[in-house]
């Protein structure tokens, strides 16, 4: 059984979220609207998706697009629904996503302590980007971002530092709307087949290739608007 602060809650609840083509956005509390984290990293990634997805054809880019995002989301749901202490947590699932989740049930069990929240939503007024955290929990003794990705092979570290930024933004959004500091970012990934890999990395590390990032994504949104 994990245990639950429940005595500690956000001050705000769910946040209004619209999903466009340009991307995700979320309106905050006072009404403004910052795109989501994932649509701000996309300008990390976007040449070489469009490259790839050139190469192996639209139709079949989106049927792998499609397997891969739902099989994510239910890798989620069924590792939210058992740190959430949910009896018969696994009875919905079909077998490969209970595989998954398989892989990673050690390492829930022996490394995730005290859990403050999962799947809520974050912003950052200091950043103007909001995002929903998988997890906030003590991992190894220490409260951390814990993010759950899933993959077809083994990640070498230098092709996921996305997912490093991506939590890097939970971080300074947890402290700037909980005062509470987080520094510890928390990446498990099941593999096919494989072992499943855990990236432990430090929030101030990737912090400044954030900042990097948003505003390249800044500058392409400016640039847009510019062309009309």
């Amino acid at each position: 059984m994990f245990e639950h602060v429940t005595d500690f809650k956000l001050d705000y609840g769910d946040l209004e979220c619209e999903t466009l083509p340009t991307g995700r956005t979320y309106k905050t509390p006072d009404g403004e609207k910052y795109p989501s984290i994932t649509t701000v990293l996309s300008v990390n990634s976007g040449d070489s998706i469009a490259k790839w997805r050139a190469r192996v054809g639209n139709e079949e880019a989106d049927k792998i697009s499609f397997r891969a995002s739902t099989r994510g989301t239910l890798v989620h749901e069924i590792i939210e629904d058992y740190i959430n202490n949910t009896e018969d947590y696994a009875k919905k699932y079909m077998p490969n996503i209970i595989a998954n989740f398989l892989d990673v049930k050690d390492i829930l069990d022996s490394r995730i302590g005290k859990v403050y929240a999962q799947e809520v939503p974050l912003y950052s007024d200091h950043l103007g980007i909001a995002g929903r955290v998988d997890c906030v929990a003590e991992f190894d003794g220490k409260l951390s971002i814990i993010d759950f990705k899933t993959s077809t092979r083994t990640k070498l570290r230098k092709y996921v530092l996305n997912y490093f930024q991506q939590e890097a933004f939970y971080a300074i959004a947890w402290e700037e709307r909980t005062k509470l500091p987080i520094t510890q970012l928390v990446t498990i990934i099941a593999v096919d087949n494989e072992a499943p890999q855990v990236f432990i990395e430090h929030r101030d590390v990737h912090a400044p290739e954030l900042i990097k990032t948003i505003a390249k994504y800044r500058e392409k949104k400016d640039a847009e608007q510019r062309s009309f």
